[in-house]
């Protein structure tokens, strides 16, 4: 009878440790922050001391600032672009200003609400994502389409345009949307889907950008996994570069890089937030050197990694390039223009 009795609390002991396990397990899945919204788990008097990472090796430095930097006179801006023929756009408050590269001021597009990016296709067409819809500009500036609202949980973050296609990152709802040119959704890119091996994009800040290269393949940043994901315009991903590194060759900080453009001759131009560092890479993804550091943008080049996702909202600069391959850095900290030329001799 004692043997009976032993052999059933030993039962229930391994009952009770088995439910315990299987409780311990769902709670930690419930409590799973795959976004990145509950921060790094580092407690807010966490600081990254990056004072030497701040410091550019000169020898790595390919470029200089070639003319004064160009004042928006806008409070709070968000993105660039650069048109064919060398006009910079810049969209911020409710507004897209026009500039050439002395600064002149050369129109402005008034807008109900805050542009978050835009782009400029050849024949002068402006494509404009505001929060949560896509308004479309033609040369003359005159509005054409106002596109339908992806909802109120959207944040539209980059917009480009490859021929009769557009596409469009959402932050909100981490995915790329691919419009036709009249607005109307032939697919959505990025879902997490294991059968076709898609990850899924992680966006813990509302940095989430977008290059659509000579290769006819679509470039997307994958900021929380500090990436950069090759896709069809299908939806299939095909490869992807970048590797976590506080080093220059590197992506650091909870969510990096923030921005991407294309150069001529098929490399990338990257910008992180943080600590601000502008980096060029050819287009199988080599680090090759540097556009400029931190010590280039006074106030905006703060000399401290983004570690909490928390504290890496805002301040992220963006990037256009020209058809020369000069690069423009817009400062939203400063909210001024930066252009940057190749050195001749690097």
């Amino acid at each position: 009878m004692n043997k009976i009795t032993a052999a059933a609390n030993v039962k229930i002991i391994i009952g009770v440790l088995i439910t315990l396990a299987v409780v311990v397990a769902v709670v930690a899945v419930v409590k799973l922050d795959v976004v990145g919204n509950k921060g790094g788990g580092l407690s807010k008097e966490f600081k990254y001391d990056v004072n030497e990472l701040a410091q550019i090796d000169p020898n790595l430095i390919l470029y200089e600032e070639s003319t004064e930097a160009i004042k928006t006179g806008l409070a709070n801006t968000h993105g660039i672009a650069v048109d064919s023929k060398g006009s910079i756009y810049v969209a911020g408050d409710k507004a897209i200003r026009i500039f050439d590269q002395d600064g002149e001021q050369l129109g402005e597009i008034k807008l109900n609400d805050a542009p978050r990016c835009l782009t400029v296709t050849d024949d002068g067409t402006i494509y404009t994502g505001l929060k949560d819809h896509v308004e479309v500009y033609d040369s003359q500036r005159q509005k054409q389409a106002s596109w339908e609202s992806l909802g109120q949980d959207a944040m539209l973050t980059s917009i480009v345009v490859s021929e009769d296609n557009v596409f469009v990152a959402d932050a909100g709802h981490r995915i790329v949307i691919r419009y036709d040119t009249e607005g109307n959704i032939i697919n959505k890119i990025g879902r997490k889907d294991s059968i076709r091996n898609i990850p899924g994009f992680v966006i813990p800040s509302p940095y989430f950008d977008l290059a659509v290269p000579k290769d006819g393949l679509l470039r997307v940043v994958n900021p929380g996994r500090l990436r950069i994901e090759a896709y069809t315009f299908d939806g299939d991903i095909e490869f992807w570069w970048g590797q976590p590194s506080a080093a220059v060759e590197g992506f650091c900080g909870c969510c990096n890089p923030v921005n991407i453009a294309v150069l001529p001759d098929g490399g990338f131009v990257t910008c992180e937030k943080g600590l601000v560092r502008i980096k060029i890479y050819n287009s199988d993804g080599r680090f090759e050197g540097v556009v400029a550091g931190p010590q280039q943008f006074g106030a905006g080049g703060t000399s401290t990694i983004c570690m909490l996702p928390e504290d890496c909202q805002t301040n992220g600069f963006d990037i256009a390039v020209d058809g020369e391959g000069c690069v423009f850095v817009l400062d939203t900290v400063d909210n001024v223009v930066k252009i940057f030329t190749r050195m001749k001799d690097r």
